[in-house]
């Protein structure tokens, strides 16, 4: 990976300090909180913090300006250490700014989150209508909480203030502190994909979305497909909305929305110094307690347990590989590394089982007395395991049948700092983008050829590894996590120095 060095270095981080620096008033509005309290055995207080993901690379940003940042407060103990306002200074070692809790009752989060969040927005927005379950009570209490987290935020905005809301939980959030504090600059991030018109029609509550969203100032996505997406959806939506698809910019009711692309990226520095510290007998032991010979080629996969991750279709195209390919059966083991997720939906309880039962037939069919073609790992890891874990593993495969951007395959680019791997990703992966030209590009529904690229990967001369891996790793550095958020506080600059003229 090219590396900048001394004043060029400098100059790099000073040029990204002073974008992130849009304002001395940031506000930062998401579901998940940057530092949660527990009680530990003891009884005492202990405070868990941001590890990886956009959590870990926001809280700096927020230090460097003493914001404020409203999230839902899930900890057991985290009423015991707020003060009157619901509020916290954080980080506990080096107060540096307000962490505002929003608490939500167990029916508020089955309607907003498991109901409305993830039953219409999440399959709506990776494309799986049929997957959708609409209920009128959990659109309400969608409303309800966005109001609340609103009313929070709404609080403490003025004029001069920014306000950044994260992803699809608060379609509606928006508009409601446009009311409160009209000349306060909002911004939004979607995380996940925006479908098209013909799907998002689907929708029961799509004019009211629009309109939340219609009241950032800016809106961005990871691709630019999404963002023609959401214009086309708009335009189809309302017949008094003017959509510049060449300017990417919204006008309607007076306001003005800039739509715009920002890939998102991973914290490189931090993915690599983990990779290395995981040494090679840290290594060696980790793979034996799993069960994976440490010599063996190793391939990875790393995922939530979601419908949408392709984890069925991976196992599909790995069975049909050691099919075809029985000199690899004691040679090739796979790793999945597997995070429960929002089990209490049915939809992600069938993906379970459907993973568990592949898992069993491929071990019983290839499977000896000393080997598992796949290993399940379920239990939670250090960074420095997985890291090293991506750092040690011959090829990952990222085989999402829909995804918004995917960091995992940005994080095994990071972590690759010894012998190069080769990257299977999934041409419906938003970050095929970006790194399709020297990944191995898969469609998961098609098991044959999904077969015949594990074995290109793993029969991959080393010369062409290397020149993959280090333009992958160069792509990877160039738009990290901290060029990401210096491209989106540049944009805002840009808005906030629109409204001032």
């Amino acid at each position: 990976m090219t590396e900048l060095t001394g004043a060029a270095r400098t100059a790099v981080a000073d040029e990204r300090d002073e974008r992130a620096r849009v304002t001395d008033d940031l506000f930062v509005v998401s579901n998940r909180q940057p530092y949660r309290h527990r009680y530990d055995e003891a009884g005492n207080v202990v405070t868990d913090r941001p590890v990886g993901g956009l959590t870990a690379g926001l809280d700096p940003v927020v230090q460097r300006v003493d914001g404020t940042w409203v999230a839902w407060g899930d900890g057991d103990a985290d009423r015991a250490v707020v003060d009157g306002d619901d509020c916290v200074r954080v980080p506990p070692d080096d107060p540096s700014y307000t962490l505002r809790r929003v608490w939500l009752d167990d029916e508020d989060v089955e309607g907003y989150y498991y109901g409305f969040a993830n039953q219409v927005l999440w399959p709506l927005s990776h494309g799986l209508v049929e997957t959708m379950a609409y209920d009128d009570d959990h659109w309400a209490q969608y409303r309800a909480v966005n109001e609340t987290f609103a009313d929070a935020v709404a609080e403490g905005v003025g004029p001069d203030s920014v306000v950044w809301f994260q992803d699809y939980h608060f379609g509606l959030a928006p508009r409601h502190v446009r009311e409160q504090a009209p000349d306060a600059t909002l911004l939004q991030f979607w995380h996940i994909p925006w479908p098209d018109w013909e799907t998002f029609r689907a929708c029961p509550v799509r004019e009211a979305l629009l309109d939340g969203l219609l009241a950032n100032d800016l809106l961005g996505f990871h691709v630019p497909r999404y963002c023609e997406a959401f214009l086309d959806c708009v335009a189809a939506c309302f017949d008094d909305a003017t959509v510049d698809d060449r300017t990417g910019e919204v006008h309607r009711d007076g306001e003005t929305t800039r739509v715009r692309a920002f890939p998102m990226g991973v914290d490189v520095d931090t993915i690599e110094a983990e990779a290395d510290a995981c040494t090679d007998e840290e290594w060696t032991d980790f793979a034996r307690e799993i069960g994976v010979d440490p010599d063996v080629t190793l391939s990875v996969g790393v995922d939530r347990l979601d419908y949408t991750k392709g984890i069925p279709e991976r196992l599909d195209a790995l069975e049909r590989f050691f099919e075809d390919n029985p000199e690899w059966r004691g040679e090739l083991t796979h790793v999945q590394k597997l995070s429960e997720s929002r089990s209490r939906i049915p939809a992600y309880g069938d993906v379970a089982d459907r993973v568990e039962e592949a898992i069993e037939r491929i071990n019983d069919r290839f499977g000896t007395d000393d080997w598992r073609p796949v290993v399940r790992v379920d239990s939670h890891l250090s960074t420095t395991r997985l890291y090293g874990l991506y750092r040690h593993a011959d090829i990952a495969i990222v085989s999402p049948i829909r995804d918004g951007m995917n960091l995992v395959a940005k994080e095994y680019i990071a972590a690759q700092t010894g012998d190069p791997g080769v990257l299977l990703l999934s041409e419906l992966a938003g970050a095929e983008d970006e790194l399709g030209e020297f990944a191995l590009s898969i469609a998961p529904y098609d098991t044959a050829s999904f077969a015949e690229h594990i074995e290109t990967a793993v029969t991959m001369p080393e010369e062409d590894r290397r020149e993959r891996m280090a333009n992958l790793r160069a792509a990877v550095a160039a738009n990290d996590i901290e060029q990401w958020m210096s491209d989106i506080f540049g944009e805002a600059q840009a808005v906030r120095q629109a409204h001032d003229r």
